[in-house]
């Protein structure tokens, strides 16, 4: 277990983030490893070739994507632990890995941009955070979209990484967030990617399994000691809906969400123009407002802490024990 490299990781991408500047000169982990899967997919998912080649191939650019992650981050591990400060390194790389700030202010900006009172502000905004055609979206669509979106990813942008980083050091939670990446970039069930993603879908289904549950308790958890929100509720509305959600992963964290905070989420949607029916999350109001938007918030960065306390008390136990 690698506690005490996500302890610090954790603490330094909540102070710091990742910073714009580092983004326009050297890119970002998510954009390197996103090269890496165009280069595979326009390499083996070539056109003319059976459903079952594709798949094949699918599942060894997976083995490419992993390797490609979890290799070069493990040798650097072992080369920067012993040194003096090598764990701070290893923390601000782990750092990069995990969205707690970069997610914090993507949905803020929506909110935001709903307070002003400009739709068009606010369908933008929502744009950068969700795959569904923000036209179609009204204002209280745009708001369930933000907070959909921030359930959804404190799950698998925030505590998996997390998660796989405790389990398996550096490379753990590199090989999870390329997996993950994969899974949003061919993952979908598109005509071109049905097969050849295959592999990145199911594999990210069974590796969010763990952390997206997680992530539901957090949210309960948070809402206990959230003023207005409704742990019961939340809890009775997870154990209900997650299931029906047509994601294995995504339902538990977003009917947590909105049980905690009175709302119906999810429901029917259009992505690139194809609707697709999905079941409802929660049973409360469909009209989202700015105002639960910062409720969602609140409850997130609750959420949030309470994980980071538990990743630091997993770094204090062996110096408790030794105590």
């Amino acid at each position: 277990m690698a506690f005490d490299l996500t302890a610090l990781a954790v603490l330094l991408e909540a102070l710091l983030g990742y910073p714009a500047g580092m983004v326009r000169r050297i890119g970002h982990p998510v954009i390197w490893i996103g090269r890496l899967i165009v280069l595979l997919d326009h390499g083996l998912n070539r056109p003319g070739l059976t459903a079952a080649t594709r798949k094949g191939l699918g599942v060894v650019a997976v083995g490419v994507i992993l390797a490609a992650a979890a290799v070069p981050t493990a040798i650097l591990e072992a080369l920067l632990r012993p040194l003096p400060f090598g764990l701070l390194v290893l923390g601000l790389i782990g750092s990069t890995l995990i969205a707690q700030r970069s997610l914090h202010w993507h949905v803020a900006r929506v909110a935001e941009a709903l307070e002003s009172g400009s739709l068009e502000a606010a369908r933008t905004a929502v744009s950068h955070i969700v795959g569904r055609d923000p036209q179609t979206l009204d204002e209280a669509g745009v708001a369930r979209a933000a907070i959909e979106s921030l359930a959804e990813n404190f799950s698998d942008g925030v505590v998996a990484p997390t998660l796989w980083m405790c389990v398996g050091g550096l490379a753990g939670g590199a090989a999870y967030k390329a997996l993950n990446t994969a899974d949003s970039m061919i993952g979908h069930l598109t005509e071109r990617h049905a097969a050849f993603g295959w592999a990145a879908a199911r594999a990210d289904d069974y590796v969010n399994l763990p952390a997206s549950r997680l992530a539901g308790m957090l949210l309960i958890a948070a809402a206990a000691i959230t003023p207005g929100a409704d742990a019961r509720a939340a809890h009775t509305a997870m154990l209900r809906d997650a299931p029906r959600h047509r994601s294995p992963n995504a339902g538990w964290s977003e009917a947590a969400m909105a049980g905690a905070l009175g709302l119906k989420l999810n429901g029917p949607k259009v992505y690139a123009g194809v609707f697709t029916e999905d079941a409802y999350m929660g049973d409360g109001r469909r009209e989202a407002t700015a105002s639960d938007v910062r409720a969602a918030l609140r409850l997130y960065r609750r959420a949030d802490a309470l994980m980071v306390l538990l990743v630091l008390a997993g770094a204090a136990a062996p110096f408790i024990w030794r105590g």
